[in-house]
């Protein structure tokens, strides 16, 4: 048994013909020793995201499963999903185990989710809350995939009692997320044990480590950091391994520093420059009229409209943003707003404009496509659609690609009031993530809150039509048109009249 301990990653090399990089062979052994030696201790091991984890995972089970093949030996392997995620881990092990020059004529698969070689078995399970896996049991190892994606009390409930009785080996994987997690729970747990007897048994790895052996890694994270930020929660936590909080206050005063930019307001599109435009509809009265709020603080919900610039010129293949123009309405016949909305898209030469097509938003966002086309981009609001325009605002803002305009002139002080309410929301949005691996987060400003300046109502519905502008992200810009440009002085223009 001591020389298979001191041969375990030699055999991992020899029977599938890879290689574990350094910080996988440390994990590797440590896992290998306490199942061979029945220590039973609790490892977690937290990795950058495609730095290698699931792969190490599917090295260390083929291992497992042919020394042990001799004997009767259960290892369990627990994902938050069954599809992907534990159907993924499936077809890593069944791939190592074909390149496995000891075992690739051995191996078996029964009920679609069990490996067995000789007497020792693998079963792989989902995680999910609704997922019934009472009864299974981990005598070898108890591996948990992804823990950050795993409810607490499924864990407790269901999970844990699979080792509770065979002193099993538990190894917790995954990436950071935040504090209130399982995976943090267990670190939390490691390092205490840790602490007292000197037994590594955590291992939180940040990119620049993998990077140390992997350099094309490094590049990745770099466009990642380019593209998102460096303090973008997901590259945070996904890359750097850090843990951010579950819940707070979205738009830290270092988001807001980001956000603020140096370029003027306009009232008027500037010649020679591209134009988008997103709008945020809200319900309409019909008792009133075309109201245009742009100094006032409304008792209910507006529609809002924000218009920025697009900055080409660092175009790789993301624009930078620039807003330069808000408009407010506050109880108004959309068939009104239709009217006033596509005189300003015609005068602005917009290039594209994001609808709020959301409920009463349907109607006007139909019109708006019927009279300009392509140029018109829908956008249904649901819980899974709102998290992921959260996400994309924030890497919008982290990424220095949105900005808004420096603060206004006396002249052009109702869109300086407007830029205060902006700001405000900003400040009083909060967030909270959803458990799950679908990493959704709820986002806004709490219903019924106040401003404690003034008193007045806070609503999110700038906010909500600025991050709309995250949506062109995904459109192309490699070739504008003539259209989406406005045109350019003609140089005999300035003669006129002399």
């Amino acid at each position: 048994m001591k020389k298979l301990m001191r041969d375990v990653v030699p055999f991992v090399r020899f029977a599938s013909g890879l290689r574990l990089r350094r910080y996988q062979e440390a994990v590797a052994r440590a896992v290998v020793r306490s199942v061979v030696k029945r220590q039973g201790l609790s490892f977690v091991v937290i990795f950058p995201r495609q730095s290698g984890k699931n792969e190490l995972q599917a090295q260390l089970q083929a291992y497992l499963l042919t020394l042990f093949s001799s004997q009767r030996a259960e290892i369990v392997q627990v994902s938050p999903t069954w599809k992907p995620q534990a159907t993924n881990a499936m077809y890593r092990l069944e791939s190592v185990l074909n390149g496995n020059l000891l075992v690739r004529d051995r191996w078996e698969k029964h009920f679609g989710h069990v490996y067995q070689v000789g007497s020792a078995r693998i079963s792989f399970l989902s995680g999910s809350p609704t997922a019934n896996i009472v009864g299974a049991t981990a005598d070898t190892l108890l591996s948990v995939d992804e823990a950050q994606d795993i409810q607490v009390e499924k864990f407790d409930k269901a999970i844990a009692p699979m080792a509770a009785s065979t002193h099993a080996t538990r190894v917790f994987w995954g990436t950071a997320w935040t504090s209130n997690t399982l995976l943090a729970r267990e670190e939390a747990a490691a390092l205490t044990q840790q602490r007292q007897d000197g037994v590594r048994r955590v291992w939180r790895l940040g990119c620049e480590e993998v990077a140390a052996e992997v350099p094309a890694y490094g590049a990745f994270v770099a466009e990642q950091v380019g593209r998102l930020g460096r303090n973008h929660p997901l590259v945070r936590t996904q890359y750097y391994s850090e843990d951010i909080d579950a819940a707070g206050g979205l738009f830290t005063p270092q988001r807001l520093s980001l956000l603020r930019g140096t370029h003027p307001a306009q009232v008027m599109p500037t010649r020679g420059q591209m134009y988008v435009m997103a709008l945020d509809v809200a319900g309409e009265d019909e008792e009133g009229g075309l109201q245009t709020s742009l100094g006032s603080t409304p008792a209910r919900d507006a529609t809002a409209l924000t218009i920025a610039r697009v900055d080409l010129a660092a175009y790789n293949p993301l624009p930078s943003y620039q807003i330069v123009h808000r408009r407010l309405w506050v109880g108004v016949r959309h068939s009104a707003l239709f009217t006033e909305i596509l005189q300003m898209a015609g005068d602005w030469s917009v290039r594209y404009m994001v609808c709020d097509a959301t409920g009463v938003g349907a109607g006007l966002t139909s019109f708006l496509a019927r009279a300009l086309g392509q140029k018109v981009i829908p956008f249904v609001f649901s819980s899974k659609s709102k998290s992921d325009l959260g996400w994309s605002f924030l890497s919008l803002i982290d990424s220095g690609r949105l900005q808004d305009h420096a603060p206004t002139e006396d002249s052009l002080l109702a869109l300086g009031r407007i830029q205060a309410q902006f700001f405000t929301q900003l400040s009083h949005c909060q967030y909270e993530i959803q458990p799950g691996p679908d990493k959704r987060i709820q986002w806004g400003v709490p219903e019924d809150t106040r401003n404690l300046q003034t008193g007045n109502l806070v609503h999110d519905d700038l906010l909500i039509s600025a991050a709309m502008l995250s949506v062109l992200d995904s459109q192309p810009w490699s070739l504008p048109g003539p259209a989406a440009i406005v045109q350019a002085p003609d140089p005999l223009d300035s003669m006129k009249g002399f």
